[in-house]
């Protein structure tokens, strides 16, 4: 039987980024069903408050943070640099959601770009026009995004998956979920845990 794993991950979060390859390497080499769901995390609560009230500790914290990211990235020639203020990103999130309902390369496409472009700096993941158009240049229905933004259905769908996955144990990004155990993998670094409980189930 086909094992299902699922993915919680953020667009503002560089490890978010940085995980795409071994998720990508885990549904090829284990033939699981991938499912990446949006999980927006409560950056404010894990990093001292809004940018402005930030300690000098919590900025150390941040600062660290980012410094890993660049290196981690740098030995795959990912450009990650910081970003100037705490974005909203359920436009984004939202653009996941339609591009993930999608065959695979549709979503690739718009994930891969997303994450490249955002994190080169590039790419304002708050502006619709923006969105939709990655959307569309990945194959996927810009319409539909249309839709689903006006509606205020995307956003609630994006509420709604991230409050299931609190209820799933999950507090931050990138998180595997074993769906038929229910067991959480946090971290691009858990990685290998996953792949060895999946190894068992051959």
């Amino acid at each position: 039987m086909t094992s299902t794993v699922i993915l919680y991950v953020d667009y503002r979060s560089p490890f978010s980024y940085l995980v795409k390859e071994e998720a990508y390497a885990l549904a090829r080499d284990f033939g699981v069903r991938l499912l990446w769901q949006p999980f927006t995390t409560d950056f404010e609560g894990a990093y001292g408050g809004a940018v402005e009230e930030r300690t000098d500790r919590d900025w150390r914290k941040v600062r660290y943070l980012y410094m890993d990211a660049r290196r981690l990235g740098a030995r795959r020639d990912l450009i990650i640099r910081g970003t100037t203020k705490i974005f909203d990103p359920t436009l984004a999130h939202i653009g996941m959601l339609l591009a993930s309902q999608t065959h695979d390369p549709v979503f690739r496409c718009y994930h891969d770009t997303l994450c490249e472009r955002f994190w080169r700096g590039d790419l304002d993941i708050e502006d619709a026009r923006v969105i939709r158009a990655l959307l569309i240049e990945a194959g996927a229905d810009g319409s539909a995004f249309d839709a689903l933004v006006a509606s205020g259905k995307g956003a609630r769908q994006c509420r709604a998956i991230a409050a299931e996955a609190e209820e799933r144990g999950v507090f931050g990004v990138p998180t595997f979920v074993l769906q038929d155990t229910g067991e959480l993998f946090w971290g691009s670094d858990r990685v290998w845990l996953l792949r060895e409980r999946l190894s068992d189930k051959l």
